[in-house]
């Protein structure tokens, strides 16, 4: 009985105060104000909150400011070359040349190429691959800001893929800043800027996947830096960055068998470009060293059939007539060891270190044969000028 009471009691003051609070909400909402109630915003009256501007803004791993002041001093250049089209079967008809002579044979047309190029020089020196360039009659750089000039071949090196252009133009361009290539490793992050397909340009970027890449086959002389930095048709000459602005390689190949990027591509070490651009300017030309053989691979194979120790050096397999290595007694047969006391590893790191010794000056080479090293010292020649390929 006393609990009915109580509970009895209990709901009507449960229900009085609901019906009061109700009248007050009714009649005086004011007096609610103190109360806190969530708020409903709608779409028109929503209030946003804006990130702060200009410097006050912080982007972790952003590389915005590296990209802003590269960018500038990357030139797109477009070149064209007079190419003669393909003669109509018919115009070769006797009977026909008979009537009508050779007045109708087919007009000449232009070959369009596109690529990239860095301006080394505020006086309008520009870096670039020499395969943008081959063969073109006309070339035009166009840089970031809108400007067009005409562009003129000061020299070129084909077996390092690497060219130096010149403009004429009255005010000083923006120059890159040249970093070290030979402080790179695996992993450190790149950006790859160009013109790729000629959309205009673009900043792309990756890691250093690998470093002392060769013999790939794409130039003589190689030492490339792999990168995942999406590199496309375009992007040719253009310049490899660090994150602090600072070229390190020029972006010379991709690996693709679609012909666009597949997450591997190629730039030549900023320390060579550097080298073979001082030689262009210097002198007009690139020179390097050349003792006359032709060399090879020393396969498993090989060793084994000429019983040397290991597949260390590299095997000369032919030696030209009167050449520096003919006078020094170099005979086919030999394995090439050491060259100037620095190592032969194979083949091709033989022909770079030839190619980097002075023409005119003696060099000591340690060779083998028939099982006992002996030293040869050779009077280095000139490394001669590669035939283009229509004489090849």
């Amino acid at each position: 009985m006393i609990m009915h009471r109580l509970w009895l009691t209990f709901a009507q003051t449960v229900t009085l105060c609901v019906a009061l609070l109700f009248a007050v909400k009714t009649l005086k909402p004011e007096w609610l104000n103190f109360w806190p109630v969530a708020t409903t915003i709608t779409s028109s009256t929503a209030t946003i909150v804006e990130a702060p501007a200009g410097s006050d803004v912080r982007r972790p791993g952003s590389f915005a400011d590296a990209a802003q002041k590269a960018s500038p001093a990357v030139v797109f250049i477009y070149t064209s070359q007079e190419v003669k089209a393909p003669r109509p079967p018919l115009l070769n008809d006797p009977l026909f040349r008979h009537f009508f002579g050779d007045q109708y044979g087919a007009a000449p047309q232009r070959r369009a190429g596109l690529g990239s190029g860095v301006v080394v020089s505020a006086d309008g020196y520009i870096l670039t691959n020499y395969h943008v360039i081959e063969s073109a009659d006309e070339i035009e750089v166009a840089s970031n800001d809108g400007h067009k000039y005409k562009a003129r071949v000061i020299g070129s090196d084909p077996e390092s893929d690497l060219a130096v252009l010149r403009i004429a133009t009255d005010h000083k361009l923006p120059v890159i800043t040249f970093g070290n290539s030979d402080s790179l490793r695996v992993g450190d992050t790149v950006l790859a800027i160009g013109n790729p397909f000629g959309v205009g340009q673009t900043v792309t970027s990756g890691i250093v996947s690998a470093l002392g890449r060769s013999h790939l086959g794409i130039n003589t002389f190689e030492n490339f830096i792999q990168t995942d930095a999406a590199i496309n048709p375009g992007n040719s000459g253009g310049a490899l960055i660090d994150t602090n602005g600072y070229l390190i390689g020029i972006n010379t190949a991709i690996y693709s068998q679609s012909g666009g990027s597949m997450g591997i591509g190629f730039a030549i070490p900023v320390s060579l470009a550097k080298n073979v651009m001082d030689q262009i300017l210097k002198n007009g030309a690139v020179t390097r060293g050349w003792i006359g053989v032709e060399v090879q691979e020393i396969t498993p194979e090989l060793a084994e059939s000429f019983k040397l120790p290991d597949t260390q050096g590299a095997l000369i397999a032919g030696v030209m007539r009167g050449s520096p290595a003919d006078n020094a007694g170099i005979k086919p047969g030999d394995v090439l060891l050491r060259v100037a006391e620095k190592p032969v590893k194979d083949a091709q790191s033989m022909l770079a270190l030839i190619a980097a010794l002075a023409p005119g000056k003696p060099a000591r080479l340690t060779l083998r044969r028939e099982g006992r090293e002996f030293a040869a010292d050779v009077v280095i020649g000139r490394r001669p000028k590669p035939q283009p390929e229509e004489a090849r």
